[in-house]
């Protein structure tokens, strides 16, 4: 699955202009996000036309001329039920990936930015930022290596568990992450409604927090909630692209000020870094990891149970324990390099 999120905590320009800017469906094919949220009541079955598909059928979405009158970010904090994102979600993640005002730069450096905003409604709730640029990753790689649970378990030296629970549609699921927090802080999970949306060369991957009768929060845990967060890859020739990722995560707890400095200043940096590295290693070791097998790509291949949206339910913050950990001060190891610091490659991640 996909938040990461930088201890804050599981891990997508121009405008669209709505149902023209899409593909006309072929044989088999969708032409939307909609149209894909509709295509699995029941599991697709393994065709012969479907073996040969390169892609997941029809999650297509060809990018639109600028349009004249941009849109504004689509709200998500008021979501009162579980929704698989529409057209309209993904337009609007993708704007405000995109989008510059009312955003704080704190740190460029080497090809990597981070942007941090306070949310209006909630000073102490913040949104974070990061782009990369990857001059030697296609961008089909990158969404891959995003995809690959069983990869992350090789290059997330935080994940501490990480597994799907259930698919909702072909281009949707439902999944769980833990992760390892900057010591002495408590580790978070999460329960997540991911879906994602390839747009001619560029991807979009985002996710929400939902609740899942057979996965309460855990007692040695602290249960975060993910507001919004998600991945746009944008292609920029054929061996390389920009990966935007953006984050509204509340971690349930009064975070220290040092966790908020280090999350934008270094852990979120050293994050991309790590994450371009595994990108770079990924085609060599998929060769030998069930090469062909993609579900994000070929939906058919998933091994899910399929999940009925009426078994979930919005995971609102208020719901959950706050934890005050404001007074917590950061570890000598942490200070020294340890567990995430300055000389160790064992950063806290996105997913």
């Amino acid at each position: 699955m996909e938040p990461g999120q930088l201890c804050l905590g599981r891990d997508r320009e121009p405008q669209c202009c709505g149902a023209r800017c899409f593909r006309e469906p072929g044989p088999g094919k969708v032409a939307s996000a909609s149209a894909a949220a509709s295509t699995l009541s029941e599991p697709p079955r393994r065709t012969q036309e479907s073996q040969t598909r390169t892609r997941a059928p029809g999650l297509s979405m060809e990018k639109s001329a600028a349009s004249t009158e941009p849109q504004g970010p689509r709200p998500v904090l008021g979501r009162d039920s579980v929704q698989v994102p529409d057209d309209q979600d993904f337009r609007s993640f993708r704007s405000e990936c995109e989008a510059e005002a009312g955003w704080n730069l704190t740190y460029s450096k080497a090809g990597v930015s981070v942007w941090v905003q306070a949310v209006e409604m909630d000073r102490t709730l913040h949104k974070i930022k990061c782009r990369m640029e990857c001059r030697d990753v296609p961008a089909e790689t990158l969404y891959d290596v995003l995809h690959d649970i069983e990869y992350r378990k090789k290059w997330d030296s935080n994940v501490i568990e990480t597994f799907d629970i259930a698919r909702l549609t072909v281009n949707a699921d439902v999944g769980y992450y833990s992760w390892r927090c900057p010591k002495p802080l408590k580790n978070r999970d999460v329960i997540t409604l991911r879906s994602w949306l390839p747009m001619g060369t560029d991807y979009i991957i985002m996710n929400y927090s939902v609740k899942h009768p057979k996965y309460p929060p855990r007692k040695d845990l602290v249960r975060a909630v993910s507001i919004q967060t998600g991945y746009l890859i944008q292609s920029t020739g054929p061996k390389s692209c920009v990966i935007t990722y953006l984050a509204q995560v509340d971690p349930k707890g009064s975070l220290p000020k040092w966790v908020v400095n280090k999350s934008s200043q270094f852990l979120a940096p050293k994050a991309m870094k790590k994450m371009y590295k595994a990108c770079v290693k990924y085609p060599e070791w998929k060769q030998k990891h069930q090469p062909h097998f993609k579900p994000w790509l070929h939906p058919e291949q998933s091994l899910l149970p399929s999940l009925a949206l009426s078994e979930l339910s919005v995971q609102h913050a208020d719901s959950l324990e706050n934890i005050d950990e404001s007074a917590v001060a950061e570890s000598r190891e942490e200070r020294m390099g340890g567990a995430g610091g300055e000389g160790s490659d064992d950063d806290t991640s996105f997913t």
